[in-house]
């Protein structure tokens, strides 16, 4: 096994599921095996606490231009195991597979990052600029990590790694996650008329946004396509003899480059205005949200995306720069005035699945990929001459 899949295993073998998710127990054992690994390769790292026992581990290799910094992120949280079809912690490889949970998601992207550092090192190679590799924690949930990370960074571009399929990926739509409850009346069932049943009322409302979320479709992204809504959960009433007095929906909505939180709120503020115009007691109001995130559009002709695209040309991939529509880290390190990209072995449709892999292929690929963005990245222009074969014995 090559070096890059046997750390990928031993970072598959450790739970490192996001607490917030069926008594996960956070990030903690992966931040020390990390930190650890570090020290071992003699590359500087800190710890840096997000939430108690829940670190960010940073890690820095200087380059020649002290006064510039490449940053590499990935997050080391994973989802829940529940409902997974195969053992989420053994790393086994089949048929050129390596499966357990976070393996897609984000590990082998992390591993490939750290593999391609400590070459790097290893080989006495000054990168010519810093990079400065960020474990974060919190992705799945909140994304406190990369929020904390953030706080005080100065960078010139950033990685995210997420699993693109080792696409270059410019553009990802945020999201906006929301509660609308429609409040009614109750009254006993053999005497509706005396009530306002709150069900209805949410009946007309979830009928209004189907409406509307079909006319999003008229103003498609190039590279995202359309925005989406959709209502994932409804709770409502008490007992089947009572007309409901209260009906709660939560809302999914992914948001374009260009679409602002308040915008969006503002406009479905409108469908609940015309509702209650034209129903008689419909009575509903938004709650504060419960998630935002705005997305992520990276101009093409940034240096990041550039020397993105010059490596994967001289590797012989895809360099056309792509969308996709999942939300990750980088729409964060973009905000905070770091150009961003998001790329990374492995499918997004293995996330989070029953059953997760990522093809090993595609794992000593990233390495790759990773070690000549670094050799390449200048801050304004890749050195095209930095995009030799790697040094590294063949695997």
């Amino acid at each position: 096994m090559s070096p890059v899949l046997q750390l990928l295993s031993q970072l598959v073998r450790i739970n490192s599921v996001n607490p917030a998710y069926a008594d996960g127990p956070g990030e903690a054992q992966i931040a020390a095996f990390i930190q650890q690994f570090f020290e071992e390769h003699e590359i500087s790292v800190t710890s840096r606490e997000v939430f108690p026992g829940r670190p960010n581990i940073l890690a820095r290799l200087p380059g020649r231009n002290r006064s510039r910094c490449l940053v590499l992120e990935a997050h080391t949280d994973t989802v829940s195991i529940k409902g997974m079809t195969i053992p989420p912690f053994d790393p086994c490889i089949r048929d050129g597979k390596l499966h357990g949970r976070g393996s897609c998601d984000t590990k082998a992207g992390l591993a490939a990052m750290m593999q391609a550092m400590i070459s790097l090192k290893e080989e006495g190679v000054t990168p010519p600029c810093d990079v400065l590799l960020c474990a974060a924690v919190d992705e799945e949930y909140s994304y406190r990590g990369v929020v904390s990370l953030c706080q005080d960074l100065r960078a010139d571009a950033a990685i995210v790694a997420e699993p693109t399929g080792l696409r270059c990926v410019i553009a990802t739509k945020g999201v906006l996650r929301w509660r609308i409850r429609v409040q009614g009346r109750a009254a006993h069932s053999s005497r509706p008329q005396l009530g306002i049943n709150a069900i209805t009322h949410m009946a007309r409302l979830i009928i209004a946004l189907e409406d509307d979320t079909a006319s999003l479709g008229h103003r498609p992204h190039p590279l995202l396509g359309p925005p989406t809504c959709n209502v994932g959960v409804i709770h409502g009433g008490v007992q089947v003899n009572f007309v409901p007095d209260e009906c709660v929906i939560e809302i999914d909505r992914r948001l374009l480059p260009g679409e602002t939180v308040a915008g969006v709120l503002a406009h479905y503020q409108g469908i609940l205005d015309d509702l209650a115009a034209r129903f008689p007691g419909f009575d509903a109001a938004m709650e504060e949200p419960m998630l935002t995130d705005e997305a992520l559009e990276t101009a093409s002709d940034q240096p990041v995306v550039r020397t993105a695209t010059a490596v994967l040309e001289s590797l012989g991939l895809e360099p056309r720069p792509c969308g996709v529509p999942f939300g990750c880290d980088a729409s964060k390190l973009s905000r905070a005035g770091v150009p961003s990209i998001v790329f990374g072995p492995g499918s997004i449709d293995r996330a989070h699945a029953a059953v997760e892999y990522v093809e090993t292929a595609e794992v000593e690929q990233a390495v790759e990929f990773y070690r000549r963005f670094i050799l390449a990245f200048e801050g304004d222009a890749p050195t095209l001459r930095n995009l030799a074969p790697s040094a590294m014995p063949p695997s």
